[in-house]
């Protein structure tokens, strides 16, 4: 983590353009993660028990046996990659089979997940959307140990159930992949060079006949802060408001001296819309109502190793 934070210190002071398009991705990336998975279509799938197999209990529901009508709740999600090109296999995420009793009805219940511009082509080429169905119902064979008829409907309603119960059957089996630890100290060069090529992204159950799910960790783990010393310091800043011709603000420009900080990563920095937060350790604390209203999302922050200031630009939020 050191290392990483003293190359993204390099690479702001060096390289501020490359450091900007650091930045835009990893909000794009965390943009795609942290989406939902949205409802699509629901279908009504029409099962039957699989001829040759010894039914097995797994998630609640006896394999191969269904009682009721088995719904499939087709959903788009951002954190399925899509494929890479027309002769690849489609990405699929799949939560686990439940069985539902309540209010008189009982049926089964399944979710699938792929990326929205897979839904979209199907969307657009009623071809393409019924292959992809049968796709998912050869799928939910293999992976439930089902026997399913080709004969499917399309339900008037988009899901099934609720939309929070689809989403936390579906978050809790799609986990994050993990970067290996690099085995040797990187370059800045050769990090840019990392940040343009490497792509994390989940690894989901690929439509094709041989197919298994890999394991994951997870890329973040949260911990608990150490406690903050009652008496912190006030570190030295400047702050001024860059405004246009007609007195309208453009941008907050701040500038914070923290003599005593060597590296970014012993800052916590904290921005919303109205107000800035910095805390270092045992060093500094520093709470700033800003005078007008910002766009937090556009913010930028460098620090400055040499001189040891921290420079924040936040542009005015729009009206």
């Amino acid at each position: 983590a050191a290392q990483l934070w003293a190359m993204l210190d390099e690479m702001a002071e060096n390289d501020p353009q490359a450091y900007g398009r650091f930045v835009r991705r990893q909000r794009a990336e965390a943009e795609r993660f942290y989406a939902p998975p949205e409802p699509h279509l629901c279908l009504r799938a029409r099962p039957a028990v699989a001829r040759g197999r010894s039914p097995q209990l797994r998630f609640g529901v006896l394999q191969g046996v269904i009682r009721g009508p088995l719904f499939i709740n087709v959903c788009s999600w951002k954190r399925v990659p899509a494929p890479k090109g027309p002769a690849d296999p489609t990405p699929v995420s799949a939560g686990p089979l439940r069985e539902v009793s309540g209010e008189g009805e009982l049926y089964s219940v399944i979710d699938v997940a792929y990326n929205p511009d897979v839904l979209q082509r199907g969307e657009e080429n009623p071809g393409k959307m019924d292959h992809l169905i049968h796709l998912t119902l050869k799928f939910i064979e293999k992976h439930c140990n089902l026997a399913l008829s080709d004969l499917y409907s399309i339900e008037s309603f988009k899901l099934k159930g609720s939309l929070e119960m689809m989403q936390q059957r579906l978050e809790g089996r799609q986990i994050p992949c993990l970067s290996q630890k690099p085995k040797k100290e990187l370059t800045l060069d050769q990090l840019l060079l990392t940040l343009e090529a490497e792509d994390c992204s989940d690894a989901p159950v690929l439509l094709r006949e041989e197919s298994a799910t890999q394991s994951k960790a997870h890329l973040i783990e949260e911990i608990t802060s150490t406690e903050m010393p009652e008496e912190l310091s006030t570190p030295v800043y400047d702050m001024r408001t860059v405004r246009d011709v007609n007195k309208k603000p453009l941008k907050i420009e701040l500038r914070i001296e923290l003599p005593n900080v060597s590296s970014v990563s012993e800052c916590d920095l904290r921005i919303s819309k109205d107000d800035v937060v910095i805390e270092v350790p045992e060093k500094y604390k520093l709470h700033i109502d800003l005078p007008e209203l910002v766009d937090e999302e556009s913010t930028t922050a460098v620090f400055n190793t040499a001189r040891r200031v921290l420079f924040i630009t936040m542009p005015a939020a729009k009206p």
